[in-house]
This record gives C-alpha cells, sequence and structure tokens, in this order.
C-alpha cells in the first residue's frame, strides 16, 4: 500500500512539474531559433537574453516592484485584521459568533466576477480607478476573509485559561490580544501571510480590471500585456518573463517553508 502510495505520489509530481520544465526548457531557445515546434530538452543558452528582453519589453521591473508593495502591505495588513477577529470571535464574550464568522468567510466563497463590474463603476465614480490606492484596498479587502478562516481556527486551540488569568492580573483586552494571542499565533500569522504574498502576486483579474497605466499595474497585468506582443517578442521570451516574475513566490515559499508546513500540518 505504501508502495502504491509512492508511485502515485511521484507520478502526481511529474504531471504537476512537466508545464514547468517545458516553459524552463524552451526559455532557453533564442528567439532567431525558434521554429515552432517545442523543445524537451535545452536548444540553446538565451535564457538570460530572454529574460532581459521580456524585462524591456513590458517594464516588468516597476510592475515587480509594485506588485512586491501590494503583496507585502496587503498581506500584512489582513493578516492583522482578521487576527484581530478572530481573537474577538473566540475569546472576547459576545453573541451572534456563528453569524459573524460566516459573514467574514463568505468574502472567500464568492468569485471575483460576480462583483467586478459594480467595484469597477464604484472605482471609477470614487476616483480609485488606476490608483495604488484601489489596488492596496481590494487586494487587503480580498485577503481578510481567508487569513481570518487560518487564524481563527489556530487560536480556537489556545487554552482559555489564558486570558482568564491576563484579566485576573488587570489586563484588558488589547493586552491580552497584543502580548499573548499574537506572539502564540506566530506560525498562523506566517501561513496565512504566505498564502496572501503569494495570491495577491499572481492576481491578475482585478490588476488589469482596475489599473492600465505602467505606474500602477501589478506584475502580471504587464506579463499579460507582454503576450499581446506574442509576435514581436516571441514565446522564448514570453516564457523567460513567466519564469522571471515566478521567481520572487519560489524564494517566499523556500524561505518559510517549515513555518508553513508545520502550521499546515498542526494548527490548521
Amino acid at each position: 500500500m505504501n508502495k502504491l502510495r509512492s508511485v502515485a505520489i511521484v507520478v502526481i509530481a511529474l504531471l504537476w512539474l512537466a508545464p514547468t520544465y517545458l516553459i524552463l526548457v524552451n526559455s532557453f531557445t533564442a528567439t532567431d531559433d525558434y521554429d515552432g515546434t517545442v523543445a524537451w530538452f535545452p536548444r540553446g543558452t538565451a535564457l538570460l537574453e530572454n529574460m532581459a528582453a521580456a524585462m524591456d519589453a513590458a517594464n516588468l521591473g516597476p510592475a515587480m516592484l509594485h506588485s512586491l508593495l501590494y503583496a507585502v502591505v496587503a498581506g500584512v495588513l489582513a493578516v492583522l485584521v482578521a487576527a484581530l477577529a478572530g481573537f474577538v470571535l473566540t475569546v472576547v464574550p459576545g453573541r451572534g459568533k456563528v453569524f459573524w464568522f460566516w459573514l467574514i468567510y463568505a468574502g472567500s466563497l464568492f468569485p471575483a466576477q460576480a462583483f467586478l463590474r459594480p467595484l469597477f463603476t464604484g472605482y471609477a465614480d470614487t476616483g480609485l480607478y488606476n490608483t495604488h490606492l484601489g489596488l492596496y484596498l481590494i487586494y487587503i479587502a480580498t485577503c481578510i476573509p481567508f487569513s481570518f478562516f487560518i487564524v481563527r481556527n489556530h487560536m480556537i486551540t489556545l487554552p482559555r485559561e489564558i486570558a482568564e488569568a491576563a484579566q485576573l492580573d488587570g489586563a484588558g483586552w488589547w493586552t491580552v490580544f497584543g502580548r499573548f494571542y499574537l506572539p502564540l499565533s506566530r506560525s498562523a500569522l506566517a501561513a496565512a501571510f504566505i498564502f496572501q504574498f503569494v495570491w495577491v502576486w499572481n492576481e491578475l483579474l482585478f490588476g488589469i480590471t482596475l489599473s492600465y497605466g505602467e505606474g500602477v499595474r501589478p506584475v502580471m497585468a504587464a506579463l499579460a500585456g507582454l503576450q499581446s506582443t506574442y509576435g514581436t517578442v516571441g514565446p522564448p521570451v514570453i516564457l523567460a518573463g513567466a519564469l522571471l516574475v515566478s521567481l520572487p513566490t519560489v524564494i517566499v515559499f523556500l524561505a518559510f517553508q517549515r513555518v508553513f508546513a508545520s502550521t499546515l500540518s498542526t494548527r490548521i
């Protein structure tokens, strides 16, 4: 049984990695040498040249900086708001906790396409369209529900005696939250931040709908613009650009993989 499971895992991993392998191999081909067929082995050494061409053609440098700021700021603020909401619904006495849980968590259940048109109209009417503030707001708002789900599920596992003991010593709710529950929830907060960082970095729909200028648009919107120049720059340059913009998420996962794996296996 264990052998069969191992074989299944290897097969699934190979199928999962096959598209990434093809992107990597074909991005080594120089644009002038590309003949339209899929290469299963490297046909050149033009990966760095293709990445540089993608950077110039789509102006990916500023777009990557924008996405980095969107992902970090939205991830941090969304996780903090989610932690506060999770604390209130798990520790602070009150009524209607089930209602508030489902109201907040429902934000992660509805598809973005359902409210995209009224969102676009509202942004256009209020001057938030094609602004950094507009993208910060939508990314923070969309990141809160799932972060809330992760952090709240972790806080449920913490002993209630922590808050009761702190209150007997005269601590208020803000002190209990800031000095006890936040430090004890570091692994869940880190896992939630990683999820939201990767989601914001890879987000395309809001990026192309709520922005158009190079001074605002995120990196995936810039990469989508590069694909529109398919006939000019060539497929190897587009594939190299896709690899380039994927590197930050890989680095984040490698840097926080232990925290991420331990949190998923023990707390969530």
